[in-house]
Parts: structure tokens; C-alpha cells; sequence
């Protein structure tokens, strides 16, 4: 062979062995990155290739899956009640993608996660279309919806969760959406989507657990649960030296008022001051306690650090903070700011006796055949507060309810304590106060509910927003609800 020949060679060989390279290349290495780039269509496609597993909620599904005549995807998403579940479920849209626990679970709904091999196979062989496994959830399906009819048109969110194992028992965001609405992807679904973006009010949001407001006096359960831990009162009875008038530390005459101003929030006990909400005893315990004592507590609680649950829930936030800031956070305003699902684990560690259960949402994952392929054991997240001290803060929120007007319905054969709050912001606090409830109902057998209900807005008067009036009326429904089940079983 002459030269030019060889070279002529020797580069298509190079060229050949380059083609081999970059093949090897793209099929192994960048397999998985091309598998899973949003701009790949085939995935997408064979998601909606067959019907999807469902999300399952009391042994029912609140999912499914109808034929298409469209010739790229062959099925579509479909919910029952679609706006009262989505913030439970999220979406699965053929253009928009997935969220929640539709997006989470892609792999079990689909078929395509590997703990499914072998019911994959046995399909293979059988000759059957590939399926997918099932969610299923810890929600109560009646306390979902008293949750979700009792805000109604409002903007708000509840939480509730079972004291005992963290099972969250419901979760409702208002105003919501329909998933199915652009479940396709054709015009109408991006005119829906488009919609849904530019609406001020956010119904894609899930107020439970991606919203954090001031808690107001809701908070000043913790606050309460930090001075009797820290000995700074030796029990919800003992008067705890406030002064009343009380000023801001570092201030002169930066008052701190109290709704009750009649001379019963000076000194008084925490039980008193639980019952009356006196910004003055809390902000004062705060102070007392410091900023360090507080934000631990807090933390002990759950607040500065993100909840899965198995969907991400945002932090909520006790900073550090000067002696003024600090003792307003100690009664919920100032800085402090709380996830409605936090506040349901502050009400659930109370009524559990001091231990917070982490709170979770997915019980079972169940392949076709009904085989369980993974099962949650409900697990200790923290014990923010002694046995002592939550059995004494059940004695004081178990007065609350009792002397308040608060409608107790047909709880009246169960202990129900709670916390009213309305919380100011906006610049000046000139906007419409939040209006809070948290509570539980206590049985013979233990606690097994506790909710947060938070109502951002009824659409009333401002001097109609309080706690008791907008917020305890939802717990209420949604404590009958679950307590109506456990009865049942």
C-alpha cells in the first residue's frame, strides 16, 4: 500500500474509532441525562403510554386514567374532585409535567421503578400492557372535605395530622384548582394553565405547606412551653411578674397592648393569659427567656429547617433577633413566621404528651399484584417539651375552649383544647389580620387529631377577623369528622 493510501487509512480508522467512542459515550454515560431531559418527548410519551397507578385515599382512588384520541399520548389524567385534592396530589399534565405526589411517585405510578421488575416481567410474558403501581395515603377522606367545604370561598389552609403516629389526616388550600383542567396538552389545557399563573390569589399554591404567615397567638403555646420547660414559671397557675402596662424592652414607651385591658393580664398566669391572650405576659416570658432559648424551642418544634413529608414543606422561621423583635416573635408576630402544618405539629406535640411524631403523608407504595413494596412506620421526630409540661398546656387550652364561645358541636364527650390567634402584618399592620385556630380533641385513648386552620382571607370586615369567629368553626368540622371515623372503626 502505497502512502497517501495508508493515511487515507489510518484517518478513517480514526474516524471509525472516534464514531465508536461517541456512541459508547451517548448510550452509557449520557443514557440517563437524555433519559430524563425535559425536551426528550419519548418520555413523555411513554408515560402516558398506559394507564397510570392511582393515589389512594381510604381505600378508594381519587385518581385514574381515561383513553385519549390523541396520537402521541394515549392516556390522560383524570381526579375525582379534582380541586379538593390537588393540593394533596399536585398535577400529571401531558405539557406541563408533574408535582406533589404524582411528581414523586412518577416512577411506582408509571410502572417504571425497579422494585416493579418483577411484576414488569410476569406482565411481559403474559402479554399485558405494563402498569403502575398505587399510592396510599393517610388522609381521611371526610376530614379532607370538611376541610376543604368549610373554608369554602375563602383563602386559607388547614393541616391536620393523628398526634400519635404523624399521620396527616388532611390537608386543604383555598382557593384551589382543577389538575384535569390541563391534564392534555392541547390549547385549551394552556389557556387553563395560563390562567391559573397569572391569578393573584396563586390556586397552584399549597398555602398547608408552601405559605408561611405570622402565627400570632397561636404561637404563644410554644412561648408558654419554653417557660415552663426553662423553670422561668413553675406552672400554668403560678403568676408570672407582668407588668401591664408592658413596653417593648430597650423602648421607653413603645406599649405593647392587650386585647383585655381591664387589669386581668397584669401578673396573670399562664393559664389566664392563654385564656385572655395577654400580649404582655408571652412577650414578657419571651424577653425573659431570650432569643437563644426561644429559636431552640422553636426548632424543637420544627420550625428552621424544611419538612418532607414526602412533599417539601418551607421553612418556617424563628430568627435570631434583637430584645424587642424577640419578644414580639414570643407572641407570634415581629419576624416569626409559620407554615400552617407547623402549627398542626405544635397542637399535635401537646396533645401527644410532649413528643412530636414526623409528620407523613404516604403509607403504603402497593405494586399491581397489591404487593406492598414499601411500608412508612411512623417515627419520632422530637420532644420539644416534658410529658409535665404538655398535660399542664392541655389544662390551660382545655380552658381556653371551655370559657370561650367557641361552638365545640357534638365534641362535647371529648376534652378539646385550643388557641385562637389574629395575626397582624402589612406595613403598619394596616393589612386584614389572619385569623388562627389550633386544637385537638383528647379521648380515653389518646389524641387523634390535631388541626391548624388558617384564614387569610373571608372576605369580611376587618373588625369581623378573629380566630374564634373565621378559623375554630373548620377545626371543629374537621376534628367531628375524624373522631366520627375512629367511632365507625
Amino acid at each position: 500500500m502505497n502512502k497517501p493510501m495508508r493515511r487515507v487509512a489510518v484517518f478513517c480508522g480514526l474516524l471509525v474509532l472516534a464514531l465508536l467512542l461517541r456512541v459508547n459515550w451517548v448510550q452509557f454515560v449520557q443514557a440517563d441525562d437524555l433519559q430524563n431531559d425535559e425536551h426528550n418527548r419519548r418520555v413523555n410519551i411513554e408515560r402516558y403510554a398506559n394507564p397510570r397507578g392511582d393515589i389512594i385515599v381510604d381505600g378508594e382512588p381519587i385518581t385514574g386514567s381515561e383513553e385519549t384520541d390523541n396520537s402521541d399520548y394515549r392516556y390522560q389524567r383524570t381526579w375525582v374532585d379534582g380541586p379538593m385534592w390537588a393540593p394533596v396530589t399536585g398535577y400529571s399534565s401531558q405539557a406541563f409535567g408533574t408535582t406533589q405526589l404524582e411528581h414523586l411517585n412518577d416512577s411506582i405510578l408509571t410502572g417504571d421503578d425497579d422494585r416493579l421488575f418483577f411484576n414488569n416481567t410476569i406482565d411481559m410474558f403474559t402479554g399485558e400492557d405494563q402498569r403502575g403501581g398505587n399510592v396510599v395515603t393517610t388522609l381521611n377522606a371526610d376530614a379532607q372535605r370538611a376541610a376543604f367545604e368549610g373554608l369554602g370561598d375563602s383563602k386559607g389552609a388547614v393541616a391536620a395530622i393523628d398526634p400519635r403516629t404523624g399521620e396527616i389526616l388532611a390537608m386543604a388550600s383555598t382557593p384551589s384548582y382543577d389538575p384535569s383542567s390541563f391534564a392534555g396538552n392541547g390549547g385549551e389545557d394552556e389557556d387553563a394553565w395560563v390562567a391559573l399563573n397569572q391569578d393573584e390569589d396563586k390556586p397552584l399554591v399549597n398555602r398547608a405547606l408552601r405559605e408561611t404567615y405570622p402565627p400570632g397567638s397561636t404561637f404563644k403555646v410554644v412561648t408558654a412551653a419554653a417557660a415552663l420547660e426553662a423553670g422561668v414559671v413553675d406552672d400554668v397557675d403560678t403568676e408570672t411578674d407582668s407588668p401591664e402596662p408592658y413596653y417593648l424592652p430597650e423602648t421607653e414607651n413603645v406599649e405593647l397592648g392587650n386585647q383585655v385591658n381591664d387589669g386581668r393580664c397584669e401578673d396573670a398566669t399562664i393559664r389566664t393569659a392563654i385564656q385572655l391572650s395577654c400580649n404582655s405576659v408571652f412577650a414578657n416570658l419571651s424577653d425573659r427567656l431570650g432569643n437563644e432559648e426561644m429559636r431552640e424551642t422553636a426548632e424543637a418544634f420544627g420550625y428552621n429547617e424544611e419538612q418532607f413529608i414526602p412533599v417539601r414543606a418551607d421553612a418556617s422561621a424563628y430568627p435570631e433577633d434583637n430584645r424587642p423583635q424577640n419578644a414580639q416573635a414570643g407572641i407570634g408576630q415581629a419576624s416569626n413566621r409559620a407554615t400552617p402544618l407547623q402549627m398542626a405539629m405544635v397542637a399535635a406535640a401537646v396533645a401527644n404528651d410532649g413528643t412530636l411524631m414526623q409528620p407523613y403523608m404516604v403509607d403504603q407504595l402497593i405494586a399491581p399484584s397489591l404487593n406492598v413494596i414499601e411500608q412508612h412506620e411512623p417515627e419520632e421526630m422530637s420532644e420539644p417539651m416534658s410529658s409535665d409540661t404538655a398535660q399542664q398546656l392541655q389544662s390551660a387550652m382545655e380552658t381556653m375552649v371551655d370559657e370561650s364561645v367557641i361552638d365545640t358541636g357534638e365534641l362535647s364527650d371529648v376534652r378539646v383544647g385550643g388557641k385562637t390567634g389574629t395575626a397582624q402584618h402589612g406595613e403598619n399592620n394596616e393589612e386584614t389580620p389572619y385569623a388562627w385556630f389550633i386544637s385537638y380533641a383528647m379521648t380515653d385513648e389518646g389524641s387523634p387529631v390535631a388541626v391548624a386552620v388558617v384564614v387569610e382571607d373571608a372576605g369580611v370586615a376587618r373588625d369581623d377577623v378573629s380566630g374564634s369567629g373565621l378559623a375554630a368553626p373548620i377545626a371543629v368540622d374537621v376534628m367531628e369528622a375524624v373522631l366520627a371515623g375512629e367511632n365507625e372503626g
